[in-house]
């Protein structure tokens, strides 16, 4: 794990949309596609914004979100609304969505249908995750119902997941398909999460720290 600090989140977030934009270029330069799954929430937004106004050829990229809630995207907990939002705009609109909700009353109803448009888009070129102060990744959270199978070397693409404290069901990549992207990176801010990732380190299995369970060949991005 590499660790980088920053001296504001500003630059952080310039330079993380810089760092993504080049290996995403980089893997065009000698495939036929490119593919990069990012978290939902508020915090990579900066970096979404920046990144979709790169002069990339978008049209040969895929973009996936690393986990989903089960609501509709009229939902304000959407995360896959946040990201034809912040990312999928301007230059960026011309990238592919793969999608993590199926619109049926459960996730499971439509795993299949994802995990087959998951598949196609990887291996990963990149990925960037965001970490909770639990220490939980994507939705590979402590306690969740799933998270032993979805840690699993042998764990599908993607699996629904149900944990305590979160109010919907969810879709998350599982932990073979966050390693096998070529690229990693961890976004955090702040003392909390700085915290978090030493205990994540430090914790001797990744049941009560999934985020341990991707650190290897990450770079982790931080600013206070």
């Amino acid at each position: 794990m590499k660790l980088v600090e920053y001296a504001d989140r500003d630059m952080m977030m310039l330079d993380l949309a810089d760092k993504i934009a080049s290996e995403l270029s980089s893997m065009l330069d000698h495939e036929d596609r490119a593919s990069i799954a990012v978290p939902g929430g508020t915090t990579p937004g900066p970096v979404f914004d920046a990144l979709s106004a790169v002069d990339l050829d978008w049209a040969r990229v895929d973009v996936m979100l690393t986990d989903e809630r089960w609501v509709p995207e009229d939902n304000p907990r959407s995360n896959t609304a946040l990201l034809k939002n912040r990312l999928l705009v301007d230059k960026a609109s011309a990238a592919s969505l793969v999608p993590l909700y199926g619109g049926t009353d459960r996730p499971e109803e439509s795993l299949d249908a994802l995990s087959a448009g998951v598949m196609q888009a990887t291996p990963l070129s990149v990925v960037l995750l965001g970490m909770g102060e639990d220490m939980h990744t994507a939705s590979l959270f402590p306690g969740a119902d799933l998270l032993t199978e979805g840690l699993s070397h042998s764990a599908p693409a993607i699996l629904p997941m149900r944990a305590p404290g979160a109010p919907e069901p969810r879709i998350t990549l599982t932990a073979p398909v966050l390693n096998g992207a070529m690229s990693k990176h961890l976004l955090i801010m702040g003392q909390a999460k700085r915290a978090a990732l030493a205990s994540a380190l430090e914790a001797e299995d990744a049941f009560d720290a999934p985020v341990k369970a991707v650190l290897g060949d990450m770079t982790v991005h931080w600013a206070e």
